[in-house]
């Protein structure tokens, strides 16, 4: 039986061992998503974080070792050559490329559910995933940054700049105060999309007085967060949705 199963292993076709790879990764990828949930219900947010902070640093270096060693490519500190080498006008392509099916894929969960079980439910998945994925990327993005504990007003502005809707909606800021500034989002790829299509404005206000909140005290707890305006609420032409962020 075992020689058996290592004959059907090594008799795999190019193609057969290229889908297997790729559907490693995400296997890969859904497991470090289950151990992070995991080790959440039972530490806490905040102790996932910091253990999460370790478990990506060993595990990063450890995949990348294998792969470069695997693949044959060099490392520049712990980037591969072959991504930093690139022309600058295609690593924005690229990245603008991964934003967009980050958000592609974000979609296809949405129609997914509502396809099968109505737009209600939906919208309470999408809800539900914003409040875990908000605080997840800000901490991302914050650690990227090395911002400290407490960046203030000032770093949840560069935080904004580092999102990946950042990359793909046009965005803006307004001072109001030294104590507070006004973030707008100019153009949002799925409500311009409604609007070319002749269609109303998504409903994404209970979704953004989730995801904003939790994205800004996730980057400083003393952040507080209003709504000026958010899509079903009638807004000005210039921008689809308006927060207010204060300290």
């Amino acid at each position: 039986m075992m020689s058996e199963e290592k004959d059907s292993q090594e008799n795999l076709s190019p193609e057969e061992n290229a889908k297997l790879i790729i559907d490693f990764f995400h296997r890969i990828s859904m497991h470090h998503a289950m151990w992070f949930a995991e080790v959440s219900e039972k530490f806490g947010k905040a102790k996932a974080y910091e253990i999460l902070d370790q478990v990506f640093e060993k595990s990063y270096a450890l995949q990348m070792k294998r792969l470069s060693k695997v693949l044959g490519f060099e490392m520049k500190d712990t980037i591969p050559s072959g991504l930093t080498n690139l022309p600058s006008e295609k690593l924005i392509e690229l990245r603008e490329g991964i934003a967009l099916n980050w958000l592609a894929n974000d979609g296809i969960w949405f129609q997914a559910i509502e396809f099968s079980s109505g737009m209600e439910d939906a919208k309470k998945c999408n809800d539900s995933s914003w409040a875990q994925f908000a605080p997840f990327e800000a901490w991302s993005i914050k650690r990227n940054l090395n911002l400290p504990e407490f960046p203030g007003l000032d770093g949840l502005k560069q935080a904004l700049k580092m999102r990946m809707y950042s990359f793909i909606n046009k965005q803006s800021f307004a001072d109001e105060t030294e104590n507070s500034f006004v973030f707008r989002m100019d153009d949002c790829r799925v409500q311009s999309t409604r609007k070319r299509k002749g269609l109303d404005d998504y409903p994404c206000k209970s979704a953004g007085l989730i995801e904003f909140p939790e994205f800004a005290k996730a980057i400083d707890s003393r952040i507080k967060t209003e709504c000026i305006c958010c899509p079903p609420d009638k807004h000005p032409e210039e921008f689809y949705c308006g927060w207010k962020f204060s300290i």
